[in-house]
Parts: C-alpha cells; structure tokens; sequence
C-alpha cells in the first residue's frame, strides 16, 4: 500500500505526520511532533513556504545555533582542544541555544559580554567565548552558506598575558622535587619547549638518538613537526631507555593515560616553594630562555612549531641585545651630568664635510 502523502496519521504513532516533496525538490518524511491536525498543517505549509522562497528567490530556510554546533564539533572533533571548544559551548547554550543564526547580531553579541562581564568573568575567558562564536558563524557563512551575514565580533582590549617561567635555580629545585617519571617528563619540557600530550604520547619509533631528533605525530594544531634534541633532551631520553617498549616516557612500566597536574605535581611544587606555576608555563619557561640566549623570533617559532610569528612576539621583550647600541647613545660622562652626543656631533660633521 502506498505511504499518504501531505498530513496523514500512523496506527503506531499519536502524533500526525508529514510525507512531502518540497518546491526546492526534497523529499521529507517525518513526525510533525504534535497531536493536532491543524499545528501539522502549519508546520507542513512552513516548510514548503520555506523551501519555494529558498528556490525561487534564493532566501536560505533559518538554521539554528544548536544545528550550528553539532555541525561544528563534529569537524572539530579531531582536534586535542576539543574539550575545551565543548566547554565554551556549554558556557555560550543559555544565551545562544534557542536562537536561529540570523538572530545573533551585534546588539545580541554586546549583551552577552556585557552579562559575562557581571558574573566576573574575565577578558581572556570572555575573548575565548567570542573567538568561537567568530569562528563557528564564519563557517556558517562561507563553507556551509548558511547565512549571508554576520556580525563583526571584535576581542575585548585589555587581555592581559600569562608572563610566567621558571629561573634556572628554581628549574632545578622543582626537579629534585618531582618523583623520577616526573623529573624526566619535567627536564624533557624544559630542553624542547613540547607540551604534556607531545611529550606522554612519544614513541621510541620516532626517535632518533643518533641523529638527536624526534618527530612529533600528536601536536596540538594537528600538524606533524620534527624536534630537535639538545644533549640535556638527549640525557634524559637516555635514562628512560629501556623502560617500555613503545613509550619513552611511563610510569611503573605503563603508558601515562591522565593529566600531568597531578597530586605529584602540585605536591613537588608545594615542596620547591613554587606558587602559580602551571605545566604549560614550562613551555613559556623554555620559550623565555630560548630568547635571553640570543634565539632568534623566526628561530624560536620553529623550534616551537607555531604557525605565525604572534605567538613567539610575546617573549621579544627577553632579549634586549639589539637594543644595547641604542642605549648607550645617551650616556652620561663619567663624573659629568653632560650627556655625550660625540658620536651623534661626530656624524653630523661627517655629514657637512
């Protein structure tokens, strides 16, 4: 027996159904999600209005923020960060869930921040809120076309840097407090700059002692780097030689599957007397000593496997040795309070000659 088309009811179902063919040639099938003929009527005259405006006129049928997410996560979803996209999301769904993507504009965009602002939040958690809504509408726009327009999303001013690293001397008080897993995963992190993941998930299959480089597979931008290895990362490579057979760096014989900010973290820092220290931060530790060494930017970016120079610009401040000429050129004589400008009266009668 053929299925009804247009409004009909199931046997097995209380609610009305729609089997159609739209204006713009789509075919659905599918509950109204209501008890009443008429409410069924309506939805189903919606989607077909939907539909012919869409084909004829080329106005795009209304998609939701919740659409948009799904959408957007699942492409994603490779990504190490995703976590942390899933978490941004969760803090957006009371202001953002029930909206359609055309009704997010600039004014709506304002609110939020404005509420955020209220409940304390801060610039740099308010900027990471934003730059996901930038990206998830942008997307919407130019690869899925969704909508014609968005909103221009602007960061807020006044984020204000994580500026924190280690001293040598505190670096190895910190050490020889950590337990030996520990202290090695810690010296490694101080010698190359990788971060947590990089460093737990390497394998000995992608380490080359005798050539003193690693090739890393599991980064957090996806894209694959080479690293490599000082002798204080071959070093500490050589002393866990032999304890697994696939993973450089364990713990009692097995892979390390959690976080590093563990107990034994917190603990070895509480012990070396280190307060608002971070994992992470022993990428900015590595990065900061890199530049008092005389690194160069490009250098640093490379060693670093960041894709632009704006990450690596943060730790310009560290070296001042192209400054030091500049310097100078002020001053004082000794036993004088009379700046000497010879050099600069020097140049300028060089200049008449």
């Amino acid at each position: 027996m053929a299925r009804e088309t247009g409004i009909y009811q199931r046997p097995d179902s209380r609610y009305w159904w729609i089997n159609a063919t739209l204006p713009n040639g789509k075919r659905i099938r599918q509950s109204a999600g209501t008890e009443h003929r008429e409410e069924a009527e309506a939805l189903l005259a919606k989607l077909t209005l939907d539909a012919y405006r869409e084909a004829h006129f080329g106005i795009k049928a209304p998609r939701s923020w919740q659409e948009a997410v799904v959408r957007y996560l699942t492409l994603k979803s490779q990504l190490k960060s995703l976590r942390d996209i899933q978490r941004v999301f969760r803090q957006l769904h009371p202001h953002f869930g029930t909206l359609m993507l055309h009704e997010i504009n600039g004014d709506m965009i304002w609110s939020v921040v404005q509420r955020m602002m209220k409940k304390g939040n801060s610039p740099a958690t308010i900027n990471r809120c934003l730059a996901t809504i930038r990206s998830l509408l942008r997307m919407a726009r130019d690869e899925w076309q969704w909508v014609d327009h968005i909103p221009h999303i602007r960061l807020l001013p006044g984020e204000v840097e994580r500026d924190r690293w280690l001293s040598q001397e505190e670096a190895d008080r910190l050490i020889a407090e950590c337990p030996p897993h520990l202290a090695a995963i810690v010296r490694f992190a101080l010698a190359t700059g990788c971060r947590a993941r990089e460093i737990t998930g390497l394998e000995w299959s992608r380490v080359d002692l005798q050539r003193g480089t690693a090739w890393l597979n599991q980064t957090k931008n996806g894209t694959p780097r080479g690293v490599p290895l000082n002798r204080d990362a071959l070093d500490v490579l050589s002393s866990v030689l032999g304890q697994h057979d696939r993973y450089c760096f364990t713990y009692a014989g097995q892979p390390i599957r959690w976080q590093i900010s563990n107990n034994a973290w917190e603990k070895a820092l509480k012990r070396a007397g280190i307060e608002d220290f971070r994992f992470h931060d022993l990428r900015h530790t590595w990065a900061s000593w890199h530049r008092q060494a005389g690194t160069s930017c490009d250098e640093l970016k490379d060693l670093g496997g960041w894709k632009s120079r704006t990450m690596v610009d943060r730790y310009a401040k560290f070296s001042t040795d192209n400054l030091t000429h500049a310097a100078a050129r002020i001053e004082r004589r000794r036993g004088s309070n009379v700046v000497d400008f010879v050099t600069f009266s020097s140049r300028q009668n060089g200049t008449k000659a």
